[in-house]
């Protein structure tokens, strides 16, 4: 540990990303270091996190339940409104049950390590959350990656595994970092054809795609051939905490069978309340979906007409590619200074040539306010002389 100097010389340098210190609610402008910033590093894709019904739900959850639940649901920590969110979600993304647990990393690793076992597949993109690759390391299964979103490269994998297995496709709906969808309907046939069940992991995807936000497999119309959907509430649900969803079987076996929910402390009463909220704020203004799909579009055609290289993304996640390290820090450094917040994804998150910012959009973003961080960061990358289109995708 004694040798390990990243951080140290990344605060000497000035250009320390990470731990900021935001000093109001998460909104489209917060307070930083005492100044007003435009907040484009947000994952709170609806605007809600300060919505009036989610504030006061909160407020009545805590009055009736406290302010904890001193265990975990498996004993003693499990409430009617948790029941009641379980219930609501399930309806929600077309499955007949839901399981709560008390992060959405939590609920990858409790899914991954508990469905499948020593003989099974676990057969993931490599671009997934580190929720799914730390999951997938606590199961006794055998993982297999195949490279992002490569649909030859994913049947070439499953051709070589055993027929009389398990062997379960665990994927992300939007990709948190590259912003792309995957490839969902190929992987159905995939799947069908290779014998394999699908996960999805909806949590950039709830809120933003499908009907009414309900996710990637409602978006591509193929609910029905995805045997399990994970979503998180950190996101476009305003609150914390994670769930799955799936047949009545296979979440009652995981509710005795996922250890990261039966050793863990239950949801709070208030992140509960927070949630069943957001749902019916959600339902009832289907035009925040608009509006989030309206400054996606704008926001990126801006940064291409700028000529920044994003990838394929196709999502309210719009990656600016920079292609080196130290660039990114300074890239990320310099907004900041103008006031503008973006996070930046470095080795070895990324490869090193492929490093980025990540440029992310509310429903609550208004159009000047895109125009002035777009104008802010075209003027500083051509300050840092930073290259638009980094080495690997260069011809």
């Amino acid at each position: 540990m004694s040798q390990w100097k990243d951080a140290e010389l990344t605060r000497a340098a000035g250009l320390y990303p990470y731990f900021r210190m935001i000093e109001s609610g998460q909104d489209t402008e917060v307070i930083l270091e005492g100044k007003r910033v435009l907040m484009f590093g947000s994952n709170s894709y609806l605007g809600l996190t300060n919505h009036p019904k989610i504030l006061e739900a909160a407020k009545q959850a805590l009055d009736k339940y406290g302010s904890g639940c001193a265990g975990s649901r498996f004993l003693n920590g499990s409430l009617d409104i948790h029941h009641e969110l379980e219930d609501r979600l399930a309806a929600y993304v077309g499955k007949e049950s839901a399981l709560l647990f008390s992060t959405g990393f939590q609920t990858n690793l409790g899914v991954l390590s508990g469905f499948t076992g020593r003989q099974d597949y676990l057969i993931l993109d490599e671009s997934d959350h580190a929720s799914i690759i730390d999951g997938s390391r606590l199961s006794f299964s055998r993982t297999v990656k195949y490279a992002h979103n490569d649909m030859n490269d994913l049947e070439r994998r499953l051709k070589g595994l055993p027929e009389d297995v398990i062997k379960l496709i665990s994927v992300d709906g939007i990709f948190s970092m590259e912003g792309d969808i995957v490839n969902l309907p190929v992987i159905v046939e995939l799947a069908e054809k290779y014998g394999a069940n699908i996960m999805v992991d909806d949590a950039h995807s709830l809120g933003v795609l499908g009907t009414l936000g309900a996710g990637t497999a409602d978006h591509f119309g193929l609910t029905d051939k995805v045997d399990l959907i994970m979503g998180t509430f950190s996101k476009s649900l305003a609150s914390l905490g994670g769930f799955v969803a799936g047949d009545f079987v296979a979440i009652d076996f995981l509710k005795h069978r996922a250890r990261s929910l039966i050793f863990s402390a239950s949801m709070p009463p208030a992140n509960v309340a927070s949630v069943l909220a957001a749902l019916d704020i959600i339902q009832a203004e289907p035009e925040r979906i608009e509006k989030l799909w309206d400054n996606t579009r704008y926001a990126l055609s801006l940064i291409k007409d700028e000529g920044f290289y994003t990838g394929h993304t196709q999502s309210p996640i719009i990656p600016i590619y920079v292609g080196d390290n130290q660039k990114t820090f300074q890239l990320t450094r310099r907004l900041q200074d103008e006031g503008i917040f973006v996070n930046p994804v470095v080795s070895p998150a990324v490869a090193s040539e492929d490093t980025l910012i990540r440029f992310s959009l509310m429903a609550t973003h208004t159009y000047a306010q895109i125009e002035e961080a777009v104008e802010k960061l075209s003027k500083a990358a051509s300050d840092l002389n930073i290259q638009f289109i980094p080495k690997s995708q260069a011809i």
